[in-house]
């Protein structure tokens, strides 16, 4: 009755089922999510031993994956999987300052990036703008910075130093700054 709703609409059930392979019955539950104007819904599987409600145990599970994507990343546009030091101390420090630069990449991402690259990977972010050729001129008056156009557009640098000029000063720098004006 009525107008359908844009939002999808998504169903969950559990149920037991044994594979030919499995030695007992387990915990299937099925996610059944339909948008608007497709004809199929799309459905999806979790084989579980959870106890909780199916929507919760899917919720719990969708985290996780999420979880799994960011460390996956991170591995992957950092390398800090490369831990090649003799001693513990050493590689614990090494992974510290790999995580300091997630989080740098991050925040970058997050607050820093005009809103049509913030979907950008960390990967993207390292190579299009942090590992790049550039050149500094030096002129009495002004510094010229030169960067070939391949990767990110003039005008997507701009916006990229708009973003970040706009962000507020840490609450460190305030306090510094008084203290020097005293």
């Amino acid at each position: 009755m009525g107008r359908p709703p844009k939002k999808p609409r998504v169903l969950y059930h559990d149920f037991s089922y044994r594979a030919a392979s499995w030695d007992r019955p387990r915990r299937v539950i099925a996610k059944v999510k339909w948008h608007q104007g497709e004809l199929f819904p799309r459905v999806g599987f979790v084989v579980t031993n959870m106890s909780a409600k199916a929507k919760d145990a899917v919720r719990f599970y969708n985290k996780r994956g999420n979880c799994e994507q960011w460390i996956k990343e991170g591995k992957y546009a950092l390398s800090w999987t490369r831990l090649s030091c003799t001693k513990f101390a050493s590689n614990q420090v090494r992974l510290g300052l790999f995580v300091l630069a997630y989080n740098l990449g991050n925040f970058l991402r997050r607050f820093a990036l005009p809103k049509e690259v913030s979907h950008w990977s960390l990967r993207s972010i390292q190579l299009k703008l942090i590992k790049v050729g550039a050149k500094f001129i030096s002129h009495s008056r002004r510094t010229i910075f030169q960067c070939a156009e391949v990767a990110v557009s003039e005008a997507l640098f701009v916006d990229l130093l708009n973003v970040s000029d706009a962000l507020p000063p840490s609450r460190r720098d305030g306090v510094e700054r008084a203290q020097r004006e005293r």
